[in-house]
């Protein structure tokens, strides 16, 4: 006689055991019709599963974020069972939920086309408006082993041998295909109604290079066909502003093959990164921090000592040179807690902060490198403060605020706030970690901030704060940290004489705002889709004459804005005005100034935006009072 305690606080009394569904139904046929799982005492669990005992229970539809994890892994299962039917011989190995989607691995003897993904696509809706009823099994492992060497599912196998001998394990199974999975599941197919199939990649088998390459295809699934097509409208408008793509249109920067996952960067798109390092500049001096520049190679032995050769070690470049091995740095701290080592350094002068726009290189592996979002080179703004443990709070707030402010200024007033806490693979005393992450949490509590805490997810040395923006598209990009690391300078023999003339270890913070500059400015190009706000575009404004006889006038409006600090050209080539017009729309330039014979006579200009407003005839002063007004405005939107 199960005693069922809903979400409200509603109670519902059964006479007998009863699934999920029949509880479901119960409430209303509607709500059963709708439901894909259940969560019966915080556990995830599929519409058969059998109640006997008092429990807790929140049904899972397809309007919880639950509920859409459960469409799309049966999405997956949709996939490959497809997949199946459509290529026989087909092997499936491992097909997991990702963000708004889902993927499965397959070994076949052929790549799958685009065509090929069609097909299956359409296969999927038959399977689906079969309704075929999915129901869960336990096999032991080699029960298990036994049925996917009889389906010729080698791959399968060897998931199936890496796991412990003594677990039973659960397999999910629709029609003619079955699956090894945890679940839950849909209780049937005739559930997915609204899903699409978006690539194919290559994907190494477990991940590893060394391995067999498989084909990964990659799809998603939605409650319903309107959420689906909102979906499909925002993968349209990433890829019209896919960096890669705007990066070569706009003729900002390239990469290649001899040189993976660094980056060539043209003279405009070096224009950006130079107007964004000296506004950083700017705001950190202005904070208080101090510039300096530190090697990029350093003796191993540094980075043994402060644990980032055995943390860190796989992501490493080293070279020898002289019977000495020598590692490229991955990161800053380091050396700069080198710097802070010269000299005698008293509590009166804490906090310290120093600052560098330090070039790292990682190993990241060649499969995860995309355009500039992920290097191997990159340049950090990266900083980090010396204090005594009572400095932390208000270095921390003021970090916060700095980072806020900084953020504005190019448009994002959305942060996601999150608070990673100590991993297992970590250095320092847990009793250094509780106060480390204490501290950061009394932070952001006294900023009374919303923020989640993602557990295990710090660094090796400490815990951390991260900041995400979300852009335009909803997307979200984890930009800004701050560390607080107890451990470091212990290792690194960083000291500072207390006020009674001990010698303390300082705490030392790692904090960044925008992160990678190389990614920071992939963020901004796919969130203003190329059209950079007038203070970080390359060129601003462009003179265009409309015959040669206003050719020396266009050059000296340009020489005019020039002097008073603006990045303009001129186009006095011998082409009609409206194809130049054309031309340096598609190139995104903020303003085009139109030179005549009236505007010559007047000593104007005709005034044209990007988004083909016209401004209308106005003097150069006039322009420029405009153009400087656009730029102190900087990214904001108010």
């Amino acid at each position: 006689m199960p005693l069922i305690t809903l979400p409200d606080g509603t109670e519902k009394n059964f006479q007998d055991a009863v699934t999920v569904y029949d509880v479901a139904h119960s409430i209303g046929p509607g709500l059963a019709e709708a439901a894909l799982a259940g969560r019966v005492n915080q556990e995830l669990v599929d519409t058969s599963y059998l109640i006997q005992e008092d429990v807790s229970l929140a049904i899972i539809t397809g309007r919880d974020a639950e509920g859409l994890e459960v469409l799309r892994h049966s999405c997956a299962h949709l996939m490959a069972q497809a997949v199946q039917q459509l290529f026989p011989g087909a092997q499936v190995t491992i097909g997991p939920v990702i963000d708004d989607g889902f993927y499965y691995d397959f070994a076949y003897e052929r790549t799958f086309t685009p065509e090929d993904l069609q097909r299956i696509e359409k296969r999927m809706t038959e399977i689906s408006k079969q309704k075929l009823a999915v129901s869960r099994s336990l096999l032991s492992r080699q029960e298990a082993i036994e049925l996917f060497e009889q389906k010729g599912e080698q791959y399968k196998v060897q998931v199936l041998e890496s796991i412990p001998d003594q677990e039973d394990l659960s397999f999910y199974q629709q029609g003619d295909f079955i699956d090894l999975c945890r679940g839950p599941h849909i209780p049937d197919t005739g559930k997915l109604r609204a899903f699409k199939l978006t690539k194919v990649a290559g994907a190494y088998w477990r991940g590893d290079s060394k391995n067999e390459m498989l084909q990964r295809i990659y799809g998603t699934a939605w409650a319903d066909k309107k959420a689906l097509k909102q979906y499909l409208f925002r993968l349209e408008e990433a890829e019209k502003r896919d960096h890669r793509k705007l990066g070569k249109k706009l003729d900002l920067f390239h990469t290649q093959e001899e040189a993976p996952g660094m980056v060539f960067w043209h003279p405009k798109g070096w224009q950006i990164w130079q107007i964004i390092e000296a506004y950083i500049r700017k705001v950190q001096n202005s904070h208080g921090y101090q510039e300096i520049k530190t090697p990029q190679m350093v003796d191993m032995s540094l980075w043994e000592k402060s644990g980032h050769a055995d943390k860190f070690g796989d992501d490493m470049f080293s070279v020898a040179s002289e019977n000495r091995q020598y590692a490229i740095k991955p990161m800053n701290c380091p050396c700069h807690v080198q710097v802070f080592n010269q000299g005698l350094t008293s509590y009166r002068e804490l906090p310290i902060r120093l600052s560098e726009f330090g070039s790292c290189h990682r190993n990241e592996p060649s499969g995860t490198l995309q355009g500039i979002m992920r290097v191997r080179a990159f340049v950090q703004d990266d900083a980090h403060i010396f204090c005594r443990e009572d400095q932390i709070q208000e270095e921390v707030i003021s970090f916060i605020d700095l980072l806020s402010a900084v953020y504005r200024d190019f448009g994002f007033d959305e942060i996601i706030i999150k608070l990673s806490t100590r991993p297992d693979n970590r250095v320092g005393s847990d009793a250094d970690w509780d106060r480390a992450e204490e501290s950061l949490a009394q932070a952001l509590d006294t900023k009374s901030l919303d923020w989640a805490e993602l557990p295990g997810e710090g660094a090796f040395y400490g815990p951390k704060i991260e900041f995400s923006l979300k852009d335009c598209l909803g997307r979200v990009w984890q930009c800004g940290t701050m560390q607080v690391d107890f451990s470091m300078p212990g290792r690194l023999d960083a000291q500072y004489v207390a006020e009674d003339g001990s010698r303390q270890t300082p705490v030392m913070l790692h904090r960044a705002i925008l992160g990678s500059f190389e990614r920071f400015i992939g963020i901004l190009i796919e969130e203003f889709g190329g059209e950079m706000p007038v203070w970080l575009s390359p060129v601003q404004c462009v003179v265009l004459n409309i015959t040669d006889s206003q050719a020396d006038y266009a050059l000296s409006v340009q020489g005019a804005l020039s002097a008073a600090g603006f990045r303009v050209e001129a186009d006095i080539r011998n082409e009609k005005v409206g194809f130049k017009v054309r031309e340096h729309t598609i190139q995104k330039v903020p303003y085009l100034l139109v030179v005549g014979d009236r505007e010559v006579d007047n000593a104007q200009i005709a005034v044209r935006a990007r988004n083909g407003d016209d401004l209308g005839t106005m003097s150069i002063e006039k322009f420029t009072e405009m153009l400087r007004k656009d730029e102190e405005k900087k990214g904001r939107t108010a």
